[in-house]
């Protein structure tokens, strides 16, 4: 008589194809290439970095994916098909148009690696290029850019040539140098408030003689402290 074969091989070889095909990891999003010359690495965007700002408007609540992306403003949006004889309403859903693509970045040297739809890539070429993109200033840019274009407009501002270039733009429009921000204003807030004040003590010397701190001492009651002034009761 013949045995039948034992079956602890094959459902441990069940159990390691459902391991291995039926795994819910997720995958990790991107794998950034490391910027030559620099020890700062493109940031991840998921991790938690503390030493990135914090978006100004929060992470999306809707259509969180965006949140990895450049997405713009795009998220997905719900309807109906309508047939035209029985005008019968099925459900339906419009995704945005997501592609993955390595972005080349002038300031960093690498090609930067990430979901963008396909709107935020025109808008791209428009504006010259990924660099310009992140560095927009108006607060709709700010808004399309999401957590993960605020991290990449972080790093990129950490390079020397972005930093070159928004010193070129502070002193253009007359402003200090960035670093001489707190000097500035320690400056402008004491040395020049207190020249300024001096000159005006003397000056008033050299006219009356007298310098008066204040006007409201000198000055007699008004109408209103009059009509106000509280009286005694006559009595008769």
């Amino acid at each position: 008589m013949i045995s039948p074969a034992p079956t602890a091989p094959l459902t441990h070889l069940l159990t390691r194809l459902a391991v291995t095909f039926f795994s819910t990891t997720p995958a990790a999003p991107y794998k950034q290439p490391s910027v030559p010359g620099s020890d700062i690495p493109i940031p991840s965007p998921t991790a938690k970095m503390p030493e990135i700002p914090d978006y100004p408007y929060g992470p999306r609540q809707v259509y969180k994916q965006s949140n990895t992306g450049l997405y713009g403003s795009q998220r997905i949006r719900f309807g109906n098909n309508v047939s035209e004889k029985f005008e019968i309403k099925t459900r339906r859903a419009w995704r945005p148009n997501v592609q993955h693509k390595r972005l080349w970045s002038d300031s960093l040297g690498v090609f930067v690696r990430t979901r963008v739809t396909t709107r935020v890539l025109r808008t791209i070429d428009k504006v010259g290029g990924l660099d310009n993109y992140l560095l927009g200033h108006k607060a709709q840019r700010i808004k399309d850019l999401g957590p993960w274009g605020w991290r990449l407009r972080w790093r990129i501002m950490q390079t020397p040539a972005i930093r070159e270039r928004l010193a070129k733009e502070r002193a253009a429009l007359g402003l200090p140098p960035k670093e001489d921000v707190g000097e500035w204003i320690k400056v402008e807030g004491s040395q020049v408030a207190r020249d300024a004040l001096i000159a005006e003590v003397d000056k008033k010397l050299q006219e009356d003689g007298v310098f008066e701190l204040s006007n409201e001492a000198s000055a007699g009651p008004s109408e209103q402290d009059i009509f106000m002034k509280e009286q005694k009761p006559r009595t008769q």
